[in-house]
C-alpha cells in the first residue's frame, strides 16, 4: 500500500504540470457568457486583442505566467456559467503558489468577475462567435494540413508571427529544434500550385534577435563572408544541423538556407529559413520590409506567398521556381508492362534534364562555345538602351516645355503571354524558309530594313541599324516581315517540340499584379485621369502592399533574367560548367524570346505613335520611353479618338501588363542637356536635376 508521502508526491507532481485550458470554443463561450469583450480581456491579460482571438480559435496558446492567470479566470467563469445541460461542482481554486510572482498583470483580471453576464450573449450558441467576418474578396480555402499558412516571422521572444494575425509560440532554442517544431507542430506550409507539383516547404523568417538567440551571428563578418554570405562549415550551428542528421543544400547556410532530410514516402522534410539581418530581403525588391515589425513582415510575405509563391530566395529565384511549380517536369503514369506507377514526362514542361543551347544562344564562356571553337556570333536580344541623336531634334521639339516619361507595366510579363517557346533540343538548318510560328534562332541580314532615323531600330538594343547578317529570335525576324520586308535566313537553330510554357506563369503573375494594384486603389474601371491620380498616391495607401507590388515586378524581371544566369565568383574559368547549367530552366533561348517580343512590342507602339501623332521619342530604356510634350501630363500628347477613347496601337494608360503609367516629368531643357552629355533621359526622368552630372 502506498505511503502518504508517495501519494502527496504524486499529487504535487500533477499540480506542477502545465495547466490545461478548456477547448478554444469553450473559452470563447465563457467570455461571452461573462459579457467581456476580447479587447477588455486582452488589456487585463497584458496582451493583444489578436492574441486573445488566437487563444479562442486554437491558433496559439498563452505562455506562463499568462497561462496560469487565464486558466484561473476561465475556471472562475466555468463555475458561474456552466455549459447548458451539464452538472458541475465548484472547481478547486488554483493554488496561489502556482501563479508565478514574475507576472506583471493581475492574477485574476480586476473587475471582470463582478461584471454581470449579458443575457443576449449567454443565450447565443457557442458557434456564433466563430462565424468569419465578411471580407471584400474571398480568400482561398485553408488547407487542413497547413492551418497556419505558408510562413512565420520569428522574433527573439519565441513568438512566430504568421498570416492573418496568427501568433504561434515557438519554444525552439536551436536551429535543429526550430526545424523540428516547424515540421511537426507549427502547421505551416502551402499546397502545391499544380496537381503534379509539390507542396511548398514552410518558411521561417528570422529577425536579428531570433538569429542571435539560435546561435547565429547577427551579421556575417569578414570580406569573404560578406561576398559569399555563407556560414563556414565549422560554425557551431552548422555542426548542430549535421549532428541532428539534417542537411544543407549546396548553397550552404546563407541568407536563404534550406534544411532538409530525404523525403520519406510522400512526406517532404524541408524547411526554408530567411535571415533578415543577413539581407535576405533585398531593399530593391522589398522596399522597407526588413525594417517593419514582424507582424507586418509576415503580412507582406504572406500576401506574396498567396498570390505568387512562398519565397524560396531572392525574387529572381522565386520567379524561376514559380515556373517549375506551375509546370512540373514529371507526372505519375502507370507502366503498361508492369502496372506500377512511374514518373513520366509532363507534356508542356521543360522536363528534368538540362539542355545544351545552340552555340549562338549560349554565352561566350559556355562549354558549348569554348569546346567547339564557335566564332559565328551570338544572339543579342536585349532591352532597349537608346537615345535619339541630338542633331535629329527639331526646333519645334526643343521649344516644347516638358519631357514626359511613360513606363510600360511589367513589359516582360506582357511579352510572355501566349509566347510559344521551344521544349526540345535545337536542330541545325541551312538556308531554311522563315516560319514565324517556329521558335528558334535565325541568322539573317536585316540591314536593308529602312526605319525613320528618329526611331530606334527594332533589331538592336542600342537602336543602331544592323550592318550585316546577325542572329535573331523568331519575333524579331517576324517583325521585319510585318514591316513589309523579305527575309531570307542563312542558317537557323530551331526546335521541333514547342509550347506556351510561360502561360500559367504569366497568368498567375498578372493576377497578382492587377489584384495588388486594385488593393492600392488602382482599379481597371478608372478613366485615364483618375488612373493617373490613383497611381500618384498608391504607395502611400498601404506601404506593405506597395512592397508586395514591388516584389511582384522584381519577380518578373528576375525570373526572366535567371533563364540565362551567368557564372559567378572570381575563381571561374572560361569553358567550365557552372551550377546554373545543371537546371532544366537554364534556357537562354526562352529569355531571348521574351525580350525580343517585348522590344518589338515597344517599337510597334513607337511607330504607331509617330504615324498617329507625328511625335517621336527622345529616348528609350527597357520599358520606359520619354516624349517631348506641350503639357506636364501624358494626357497632353497621347492619341485619343473624338469619343474620348484611347486610339488603339499606341501607348495607352492603365493598370494591366503592357499598358502605360507615368514615370516622371522634367523640363525639356533638362532632357536636352542630358542628351548632349550622352546620358539617357529615360534613366533619370524620375530623379530630376540631381543626376545631371552622373555617368550612365
Amino acid at each position: 500500500m502506498a505511503s502518504e508521502e508517495e501519494l502527496f508526491a504524486n499529487i504535487d507532481a500533477l499540480l506542477e504540470e502545465e495547466p490545461q485550458l478548456p477547448p478554444p470554443a469553450e473559452r470563447a463561450r465563457l467570455r461571452e457568457a461573462a459579457g467581456i469583450t476580447q479587447a477588455r480581456l486582452a488589456a487585463a491579460l497584458k496582451t493583444t486583442t489578436q492574441s486573445v482571438k488566437n487563444y479562442e480559435n486554437g491558433r496559439s496558446e498563452p505562455k506562463s505566467p499568462r497561462l496560469e492567470a487565464y486558466q484561473r479566470l476561465l475556471n472562475g467563469w466555468a463555475a458561474k456559467y456552466p455549459a447548458p445541460g451539464t452538472v458541475t461542482t465548484a472547481p478547486a481554486a488554483v493554488p496561489q503558489s502556482q501563479v508565478p510572482k514574475t507576472f506583471t498583470g493581475p492574477a485574476a483580471p480586476e473587475g471582470i468577475e463582478a461584471e454581470p453576464a449579458a443575457p443576449e450573449r449567454s443565450a447565443r450558441p457557442a458557434t456564433s462567435s466563430r462565424r468569419p467576418v465578411a471580407k471584400k474578396a474571398a480568400k482561398p480555402a485553408v488547407d487542413p494540413r497547413f492551418p497556419h499558412g505558408p510562413l512565420a516571422v520569428l522574433d527573439g521572444d519565441g513568438s512566430a508571427y504568421g498570416v492573418d494575425g496568427i501568433v504561434l509560440d515557438c519554444p525552439a532554442r536551436t536551429v535543429p529544434e526550430l526545424v523540428e517544431w516547424t515540421l511537426r507542430e507549427s502547421g505551416l506550409g502551402a499546397p502545391k500550385l499544380n496537381r503534379y507539383g509539390k507542396d511548398a516547404d514552410p518558411l521561417i523568417v528570422l529577425t536579428a534577435a531570433a538569429a542571435v538567440k539560435l546561435g547565429l551571428p547577427e551579421r556575417l563578418q569578414g570580406h569573404e563572408q560578406r561576398r559569399s554570405l555563407r556560414l563556414p562549415e565549422d560554425h557551431p550551428v552548422v555542426k548542430q544541423v549535421v549532428k541532428a542528421k539534417w542537411q544543407l543544400t549546396q548553397r550552404g547556410f546563407g541568407p536563404w538556407a534550406r534544411i532538409y532530410r530525404k523525403a520519406q514516402g510522400r512526406e517532404r522534410q524541408c524547411v526554408q529559413l530567411a535571415i533578415l539581418s543577413w539581407d535576405a530581403l533585398d531593399e530593391r525588391s522589398w522596399p522597407g520590409v526588413a525594417e517593419m515589425e514582424p507582424a507586418d513582415i509576415a503580412r507582406v510575405l504572406g500576401v506574396y506567398a498567396q498570390r505568387v509563391i512562398t519565397p524560396r530566395g531572392s525574387t529572381a529565384v522565386s520567379g524561376l521556381e514559380l515556373m517549375t511549380a506551375l509546370r512540373p517536369p514529371t507526372k505519375p503514369e502507370r507502366d503498361t508492362e508492369t502496372g506500377n506507377w512511374i514518373s513520366a514526362y509532363n507534356p508542356g514542361s521543360l522536363g528534368t534534364e538540362p539542355m545544351n543551347p545552340a552555340p549562338p544562344e549560349a554565352t561566350p564562356e559556355h562549354p558549348v562555345v569554348v569546346n567547339s571553337g564557335w566564332t559565328g556570333g551570338f544572339l543579342n536580344e536585349e532591352a532597349y538602351q537608346w537615345v535619339r541623336p541630338v542633331d535629329l531634334l527639331t526646333d519645334e521639339e526643343c521649344t516644347l516645355p516638358f519631357a514626359v516619361g511613360l513606363d510600360l507595366n511589367t513589359a516582360f510579363l506582357a511579352a510572355a503571354a501566349r509566347l510559344v517557346v521551344g521544349l526540345s533540343a535545337p536542330d541545325h538548318f541551312h538556308a531554311p524558309k522563315f516560319n514565324p510560328k517556329i521558335p528558334g534562332s535565325w541568322l539573317v541580314d536585316l540591314s536593308h530594313v529602312e526605319i525613320d532615323p528618329r526611331l530606334p531600330s527594332p533589331f538592336t538594343p542600342d537602336g543602331s541599324r544592323p550592318t550585316g547578317p546577325a542572329w535573331y529570335a523568331t519575333h524579331t525576324v517576324a517583325y521585319a516581315q510585318e514591316l513589309g520586308y523579305d527575309v531570307h535566313p542563312i542558317e537557323a537553330y530551331l526546335r521541333r517540340e514547342t509550347g506556351a510554357y510561360l502561360d500559367p506563369w504569366h497568368d498567375r503573375l498578372k493576377n497578382a499584379y492587377v489584384d495588388t494594384l486594385a488593393d492600392l486603389g488602382v482599379t481597371r474601371d478608372l478613366d485615364d485621369r483618375a488612373f493617373l491620380a490613383a497611381m500618384e498616391q498608391h504607395k502611400q495607401v498601404d506601404p506593405a502592399l506597395a512592397a508586395v507590388l514591388s516584389a511582384i515586378k522584381a519577380t518578373v524581371k528576375g525570373g526572366v533574367g535567371k533563364l540565362r544566369e551567368r557564372p559567378q565568383g572570381r575563381h571561374y574559368k572560361e569553358g567550365e560548367p557552372w551550377p546554373a547549367l545543371e537546371r532544366p530552366t537554364w534556357r537562354p533561348d526562352i529569355r531571348a524570346a521574351v525580350i525580343s517580343k517585348a522590344r518589338v512590342n515597344m517599337h510597334r507602339k513607337l511607330l504607331n505613335m509617330s504615324r498617329m501623332t507625328g511625335l517621336f521619342p527622345l529616348a528609350v530604356l527597357s520599358d520606359c520611353v520619354v516624349y517631348p510634350s506641350p503639357g506636364a501630363s501624358p494626357l497632353d500628347f497621347l492619341p485619343y479618338a473624338a469619343s474620348g477613347k484611347p486610339q488603339p496601337g499606341g501607348f495607352r494608360l492603365g493598370p494591366t501588363p503592357g499598358l502605360a503609367k507615368l514615370e516622371g516629368v522634367q523640363p525639356m531643357l533638362w532632357a536636352v542637356e542630358l542628351m548632349e552629355k550622352g546620358l539617357n533621359p529615360a534613366r533619370h526622368i524620375k530623379g530630376g536635376d540631381a543626376v545631371l552630372d552622373e555617368g550612365e
